[in-house]
């Protein structure tokens, strides 16, 4: 007000009455109509609205702009009033949303559990508070609470605070006080504390059934020495963005507020558009539902913004999708139902706050990184690994003047701390209980964080995001549950930021989520994955670069991996030259896929060929690496595998025993390439006629790999594998069919069932059930292996083949030798084609179709007898 002007014009409001020397003002005061004047300077008043004073005091009504000094001396020189009658109500509950959903908050805000454990309707706590991230709807549940209380004439009294900060809160109590228990009007702190006493109930006064909602509380402190007493006639109401513990107190029931459910969801969009006569496809309101996170408040303004723009929800979903809108673009000009912040600054001040408590200013660069991340899941260990502390200790937010913490190092526990405070704010949600999934955050949320960072920083927190995956990546994937967790992560990073991590070089991140996903056995999803990393890679990098070059070979290991030999070795062929033209011939990236070349092409049946490569890569790795390098004693390894599988076991028992020693003096006994090679020499004592050295070797590497790898690693599968069949061929086929079938059904159920594995395990099962003496279900077992859709090897596939001739003889076992002969037949001609007439497996089947051909013979020579 202007203590200077003389005169206040005052129009267009109603009556005023003033008695016992009171001034009556009502309606809108301007600036004065005039100047000069002072003590008795007349407020001028034409055309009010009603306003009455009594007993010294001042009836007001209306905004008031300017008044003189004496006349603001006289208007606050206010008598008090005599108590309103009952029932009362101070502060106005903000309307009823449209399209207002009843929620499961709304039944347990009015239940209380009792000491059975059952809940009670309308027996209600002393205190209960509403928490939860900004726009899940916590006043409109507050407001349906106190209006229906009201309206079921449940209350004396109902106070409504805004209670942002601890002035309104004290202003709202100061109202009440001079409304209800003619407190002083000129003294407001204590006029609140009069009300709150007055509140307390007294022996033989008239009980006063009260209800006080506390709306939007922002910081616990706001409400110290504030909060309504214990009362059995009185409840408190406080919604509130804050976990604190502070907020709890003994009679007050925490109540968290969470998301639309997608029936509530799709509920409110239907009737939201129905008020305005639209309707949109059921599918694409799930749709949208879901790409908004089932947050009441976007729903509302998505909603909004539909009946603004005409637009369609297929439209305006692809509005959402375009990374390159931020969220305020896709707010309605003006907001539904009386809200006050577009979605995108729904948050801001909340991270406002979480960056001044501590650590101080370590909130909000932990949120920009964790809006990079899987909404549904970050593990802890990534969010306080090395690369996220440098990233927040580099990039601390300034507090107020004191910039000493801006360039302090942060701990892993400052990180937790951080994440913490966070939490409560109700910005994340943090808990211990999944350290896997420990951080989850609304994908709205995290949108609005990422549409405050430049360019510069997108990418930049991109690439530690990354870092921080890397770093916390375990060398051995024996937890499962962390590794699909640090998957689900890169993909949902490489979804926002996939220039990012190809620059300047693909992220080592990307790489190391396809070797997972092959490694944990989902083969066909590696493929996937390595096809577009190719696409990506060359695109972004250019198709000569190395990383472009990498990709490729990765591709055509998996290939050959899940049986696709032939395409295997046609594009390793096609990638060499490209390697030997851009990387050199001696390249360590050119040698390996020497090696893989060799290696899919002995896969394929041309075992003297692959000896021979293998050979001459030994000596180009002596030369380029020294004979003692683990790529050269790999190499060596590998070479006396194909030596027997060539019909040699023995010689490779001995020489892959030179390996372990090796790679057990290199790498210690417990990495893969021991473990592996150890598998391997077990294999050839079970091919050099010792069944019963091999399932002992196997047992105890099983055990090995239970204990450093875990159950489900591709390697311990292998060892079950390894184990049982041996076991059956050691002369227990019972038991090793029993194995068997738990190792299907196990890898059946965890991993990809094109897996090339289960071929060789249903192959098995089928000899052990055969020697156990069923030949019939050996049969049957083939049968649906070969014919199983979902069969990892191709027809050409030296496994098939085998599996084909397996057929034969067991249908000949059941008593058919004239059809066992007859597939014998196609079965030899077919591997001729593809092995070879040395292959062991050639020489198997030919053996094989000489007896049943004699049986077959023999049968008919009977027949003709007879």
């Amino acid at each position: 007000m202007n203590a200077t002007d003389a005169r206040v014009t005052v129009t267009d409001t109603g009556n005023a009455t003033a008695a016992s020397g009171a001034t009556a003002v009502t309606g809108y005061r301007g600036p004065a109509s005039g100047t000069g004047g002072g003590a008795g300077s007349p407020v001028r008043v034409s055309g009010t609205g009603a306003a009455t004073a009594s007993q010294g005091g001042l009836a007001n009504t209306g905004y008031i702009h300017q008044v003189s000094a004496e006349q603001l001396t006289m208007m606050q020189h206010r008598a008090r009033r005599e108590p309103a009658p009952w029932p009362h109500q101070v502060g106005v509950i903000p309307p009823r949303a449209r399209c207002f959903q009843d929620r499961a908050e709304a039944d347990r805000l009015r239940a209380v559990v009792n000491g059975g454990g059952t809940a009670v309707l309308h027996q209600v706590p002393i205190g209960q508070i509403l928490a939860g991230m900004g726009g899940v709807g916590k006043t409109q549940l507050a407001a349906d609470y106190a209006r229906t209380a009201w309206h079921d004439d449940d209350l004396d009294v109902l106070v409504w605070i805004t209670a942002s900060a601890r002035s309104p809160v004290l202003t709202g109590y100061a109202q009440a006080g001079v409304e209800l228990c003619r407190a002083d009007p000129n003294d407001p702190e204590q006029a609140a504390q009069t009300f709150l006493a007055w509140l307390t109930p007294k022996t033989g006064a008239e009980p006063c059934r009260w209800l006080i909602v506390l709306d939007d509380v922002a910081d616990p402190d706001d409400l110290r020495g504030l909060w309504p007493p214990a009362s059995p006639y009185g409840r408190t109401l406080v919604t509130t963005r804050r976990r604190d513990a502070a907020l709890m107190g003994e009679g007050r029931r925490l109540i968290e507020v969470g998301l639309f459910t997608e029936a509530e969801a799709i509920a409110h969009l239907t009737a939201f558009l129905a008020a305005h006569s639209r309707s949109e496809p059921a599918d694409q309101l799930a749709a949208l539902a879901a790409d908004l996170g089932y947050l009441p408040l976007a729903l509302a303004q998505a909603a909004a913004y539909l009946i603004d723009s005409s637009e369609d929800v297929a439209a305006y979903r692809a509005l959402l999708a375009d990374r390159t809108i931020t969220l305020a673009d896709t707010t309605p000009d003006r907001l539904p139902d009386d809200q006050c912040f577009p979605l995108a600054a729904a948050w801001s001040l909340s991270i406002d706050r979480a960056d001044r408590l501590r650590p101080a200013g370590v909130a909000r660069p932990m949120l920009h990184l964790a809006a990079l991340l899987d909404p549904n899941g970050i593990p802890e260990d990534v969010l306080t690994s090395q690369p996220v502390l440098i990233h927040l200790a580099r990039h601390r937010t300034p507090i107020g003047q004191d910039t000493s913490e801006e360039a302090a190092p942060v701990s892993p526990r400052d990180a937790v701390r951080a994440l913490r405070t966070l939490h409560r704010l109700s910005l994340i949600h943090h808990t211990s209980d999944t350290p896997h999934q420990a951080v989850r955050v609304h994908q709205l949320i995290q949108r609005a964080t990422r549409d405050t960072l430049t360019a510069d920083q997108h990418d930049q927190y991109a690439r530690t995001a990354a870092d921080a995956l890397t770093a916390a990546w375990p060398k051995i994937e024996r937890d499962i549950a962390l590794v699909q967790a640090l998957r689900g992560n890169t993909a949902v990073l490489y979804n926002v930021a996939q220039q990012a991590l190809w620059q300047p070089n693909g992220h080592p991140a990307l790489f190391r989520t396809g070797t997972s996903l092959g490694e944990a056995g989902q083969v066909t999803t590696a493929i996937t994955y390595w096809q577009h990393m190719v696409s990506a890679a060359s695109r972004c990098l250019g198709p000569d670069h190395p990383d472009a070059l990498t990709a490729r070979h990765r591709l055509t290991h998996w290939k050959g991996f899940a049986g696709d030999l032939a395409t295997a070795v046609a594009e390793l062929q096609r990638l060499l030259p490209d390697q030997q033209r851009v990387l050199g011939p001696d390249h360590t990236d050119t040698l390996t896929t020497l090696h893989d070349l060799a290696r899919w092409r002995g896969a394929a049946g041309d075992l003297t060929g692959t000896i021979a490569a293998f050979e001459g890569l030994l000596n180009d790795r002596i030369r380029v690496l020294g004979p003692e390098h683990l790529d050269t004693v790999d190499t060596r390894h590998d070479l006396a595998y194909w030596r027997g599988k060539a019909g040699d076991p023995a010689r490779a028992v001995t020489e892959l025993k030179e390996s372990l020693r090796h790679f057990v003096q290199a790498l210690g006994p417990d990495h893969d390439f021991t473990l592996m090679t150890r598998g391997n020499i077990a294999t050839f004592q079970g091919e050099a006629g010792d069944p019963a050295a091999a399932a002992s070797a196997f047992e105890d590497l099983l055990e090995d790999d239970l204990r450093v790898l875990g159950p489900d690693h591709l390697f311990t599968l292998e060892s079950r594998y390894g184990f049982a069949v041996w076991r059956g061929k050691a002369g227990d086929p019972v038991t090793a069919a029993t194995e068997l079938e738990e190792l299907i059904a196990d890898m059946l159920r965890a991993g990809d069932p094109t897996h090339p594995l289960l071929s060789l395990a249903r192959r098995a099962l089928a000899h052990c059930r055969g020697e156990a003496g069923d030949p019939a279900a050996a049969v049957t077992t083939l049968e649906e292996s070969l014919s199983d859709p979902r069969r990892g090897y191709g027809p050409d596939h030296p496994d098939t083949l085998g599996a084909r001739r397996d057929l034969a003889v067991w249908r000949g076992k059941t008593g058919d030798p004239v059809t066992a002969a007859a597939e014998l037949g196609q079965v030899v001609s077919d591997m001729l084609r593809v092995l070879g007439p040395t292959h062991p497996e050639t020489l198997k089947a030919r053996h094989d179709l000489d007896h049943w051909r004699g049986k077959a013979e023999e049968g008919m020579l009977g027949s003709d007898r007879l």
